[in-house]
C-alpha cells in the first residue's frame, strides 16, 4: 500500500513539502534518534555544504544501506538516490554533492564524516538495479522524468586527529 501510494502523482506534490518538514522537526526533537521517514526506508540526514552558498544544509533521506567492500561492516556505505519524488529537476541536495563531496550523515542518531561518489556508467546500471528491487516505486518516478536519476555512493572517511568532528567541510 506505501508503495502504492509513494508511486503517485499526488504524493510527489505533496510529499516534497511535508515530509523533510516533519523529518527534520523529529529528527531534531528525539536528538537525531528518530526520522519518521525511516518507519518506511531507512533513512539518514545529510549535511552538506550549499553548491554556491557554502552555507550547511541538511536534509532528511531516504537511504539504501550497503557495505562498502566486501566484510565491510554493516552502516559502511549507504546509496543515496536523487529522485526527488519523481519531479522534473534534480534535488539541490545532488548539486550540493556534485560541488563539495565532503559531507556528513546522521545515521542511527550518530554523526558520520562521508564522501559521496556520483555512480555511472555500469557501476550505476548494477545499483540501480539493486534499488529498485529494494523500493520498486523508483522506477515509477525514473519512468515519469526525463532526466537519469542520479545515484551517489556515500562511505565513511577518516576525519584527521583534532579535526572538528561532524562538521561538513571537516578532514
Amino acid at each position: 500500500m506505501v508503495q502504492r501510494v509513494s508511486s503517485t502523482r499526488a504524493f510527489a506534490r505533496v510529499a516534497p513539502h511535508v515530509v523533510p518538514a516533519l523529518d527534520r522537526a523529529v529528527h531534531r526533537l528525539t536528538r537525531g534518534k528518530v526520522l519518521l521517514s525511516a518507519q518506511m526506508l531507512p533513512g539518514v540526514v545529510l549535511t552538506a555544504r550549499g553548491a554556491r552558498s557554502g552555507l550547511e544544509r541538511r536534509t532528511p533521506l531516504a537511504c539504501m544501506p550497503e557495505g562498502a567492500a566486501p566484510g565491510a561492516e554493516a552502516g559502511s556505505g549507504w546509496i543515496l538516490v536523487g529522485s526527488n519524488f519523481g519531479r522534473d529537476s534534480h534535488p539541490a541536495w545532488t548539486a550540493n554533492l556534485l560541488a563539495r563531496p565532503e559531507a556528513v550523515i546522521n545515521w542511527r542518531g550518530e554523526d558520520i564524516p562521508v564522501t559521496a561518489t556520483l555512480l555511472t556508467g555500469e557501476e550505476r546500471a548494477a545499483v540501480w538495479r539493486t534499488v529498485l528491487a529494494f523500493w520498486p516505486p523508483y522506477a515509477t518516478y525514473q519512468a515519469r522524468v526525463d532526466r537519469e536519476i542520479r545515484l551517489f555512493r556515500i562511505v565513511r572517511r577518516e576525519v584527521p586527529a583534532g579535526s572538528a568532528k561532524g562538521g561538513a567541510d571537516s578532514g
